[in-house]
């Protein structure tokens, strides 16, 4: 019933789910279109939905500064991660599903292990919020991008940041690896 903010496609791709800033996190049978579980938790918008690899889990971020992962077969709340400050922007599985990277209004990008909640790291290098977070295909960088106008690289085992990017005159909203993870696009 509001904007819709984020949608993502499962591995194999049978089904959407979009957040929006109802509030609502909503699943969709894509071939016939059809609502299969709404779900709630969030209080506030609903910014970034994303599955993981293995198809089991979602992971949804918000205006609350949570992070919420879910059970895709039952709609269950597992888990909430909490340390972010600010509004939660962006948020990513791993390649091998370990590991949860997210981005923050609050300058920061943490990753967390997906079976415990525990927060691994803390990255800071940002000077304005952390618009969109995503991992390499191998899982051994992450790249992000933010209201500072760049993209940072970083090295995901030891929280080093590899290189800043520049170049947009204005926020760079989004990035992503081309598929072989030897190219970065951001817009």
């Amino acid at each position: 019933e509001g904007l819709v903010s984020s949608v993502a496609f499962s591995p194999d791709g049978t089904r959407l789910v979009s957040g929006s800033d109802d509030t609502t996190i909503r699943l969709w049978d894509t071939f016939t279109g059809e609502e299969l579980n709404t779900l709630r938790g969030h209080e506030g918008w609903v910014s970034s939905v994303t599955f993981s690899p293995d198809d089991s889990r979602l992971a949804t971020t918000g205006f609350d500064t949570t992070i919420r992962i879910w059970d895709t077969a039952t709609g269950e709340a597992l888990s909430t991660l909490r340390g972010h400050e600010g509004w939660v922007s962006s948020v990513t599985f791993s390649p091998d599903g370990t590991r949860l990277v997210s981005g923050s209004d609050d300058t920061t990008i943490r990753l967390w292990d997906t079976a415990t909640g525990e927060e691994l790291s803390t990255l800071r290098g940002h000077e304005g919020w952390v618009s969109s977070v995503t991992f390499s295909p191998d899982g051994t960088r992450l790249a992000s991008a933010g209201g500072d106008n760049t993209i940072r690289l970083w090295d995901t085992a030891t929280g080093e940041a590899l290189k800043t990017l520049q170049g947009h005159e204005n926020w760079v909203f989004s990035v992503a690896f081309s598929p072989d993870g030897t190219r970065l696009a951001s817009a």
